[in-house]
């Protein structure tokens, strides 16, 4: 028997279709999980099935059962009857950014390619950027210890006393470097309320809330409308980490060219970007962005070096981040 299936077809295939089959399941196991609230209900210790459908409102408990069975069956919780969270499923409550993993994977990237269709038949294109401003924030906090090295070193070169974070999200980028600065102020400005009060929240819960001030705001039309806010004292360093990719391409160098009036002489703007690449990631992020409204798309390294040169500010050679094989790149330019 085991010579036949050998035998038959292509193995190799099969297997690998397999076993990304059920990374799909756990996936999209784990994304419903967070979206139940099947795991935060278990955070304070056993629960049982019914105690579970009560708390739920699921009207249906064997049903309710057979999920957790699967949940079960992935290593997240254990039991049968009275349920509770393994280190795997402690894991997605305690760490939000492994919730995070889970919810924009299981959401929104993976959702692209169900709706492709439509897309490509010249449907409605997609609004990520509005509708998932916050999973989007969340998510993009994975990356923040392979900036972390990169923000304090530019930080202890530069000795910036006003700092900026353009897309600041939940604030980690912007917390970093002021804490390889003690003695900056900063200002983090991003368009989604709920993004900026992640932002607070992680600047308050690292004591630095009295050197920093969040604003809900898109900077360009604030600009644009002679209402910057924080932004009127010159800033000595400004950070745009994975924020140009979501600026459509006819309004890069102009966002560029705003950002160098805020920079004062001598001050730098640094730009981390995921970039157009041959890696899976990159494709991805590319045709995700290709489905957004507005023209967006992952930038090439030589076409952001010639916005940021048209826009007045002078870039050093970018810099590649992360593990080998990564699409991330920094860029430094200064004014």
């Amino acid at each position: 028997m085991l010579v036949e299936v050998l035998r038959s077809g292509n193995l190799r295939a099969r297997l690998r279709a397999a076993r990304d089959g059920q990374a799909a399941v756990r996936l999209q196991l784990v994304a419903a999980a967070a979206d139940l609230g099947v795991l935060d209900a278990l955070a304070g210790g056993p629960v049982s099935t019914a105690a579970l459908a009560d708390r739920l409102g699921a009207p249906d408990p064997d049903l309710l059962a057979a999920y957790l069975r699967v949940l079960a069956a992935a290593g997240f919780i254990t039991g049968e009857g009275s349920w509770a969270l393994t280190k795997a499923g402690r894991a997605v409550v305690d760490d939000d950014q492994v919730r995070a993993i889970y919810e924009g994977f299981g959401g929104y990237h993976t959702e692209l390619y169900r709706e492709l269709r439509p897309l490509l038949s010249g449907g409605l294109r997609r609004r990520d950027i509005e509708e998932q401003a916050e999973v989007i924030a969340r998510l993009s906090a994975v990356l923040e210890p392979l900036l972390h090295d990169l923000l304090t070193r530019t930080v202890r070169e530069r000795r910036p006393r006003r700092v900026l974070d353009i897309g600041c999200g939940a604030g980690l980028h912007l917390a970093a470097m002021l804490e390889a600065a003690p003695d900056a102020t900063g200002v983090g400005v991003d368009v989604d309320p709920d993004a900026a009060a992640l932002a607070r929240r992680t600047l308050s819960e690292r004591g630095l809330a009295d050197r920093a001030s969040v604003e809900a705001v898109e900077i360009q039309k604030a600009l644009a409308a002679g209402r910057p806010g924080a932004l009127t004292d010159g800033i000595d360093l400004a950070l745009l980490a994975n924020v140009i990719y979501y600026v459509p391409v006819d309004e890069r160098v102009e966002l560029l060219r705003a950002v160098a009036r805020l920079l004062a002489p001598g001050g730098a703007l640094v730009i981390v970007t995921t970039v157009v690449g041959p890696q899976l990631f990159s494709r991805h992020l590319d045709l995700l962005l290709r489905a957004q409204e507005g023209r967006m798309e992952l930038p090439a390294v030589d076409v952001l070096l010639g916005q940021l040169r048209e826009a007045g500010l002078q870039p050093d050679p970018p810099e590649r981040i992360g593990p080998p094989g990564a699409a991330l790149s920094a860029v430094t330019a200064i004014r």
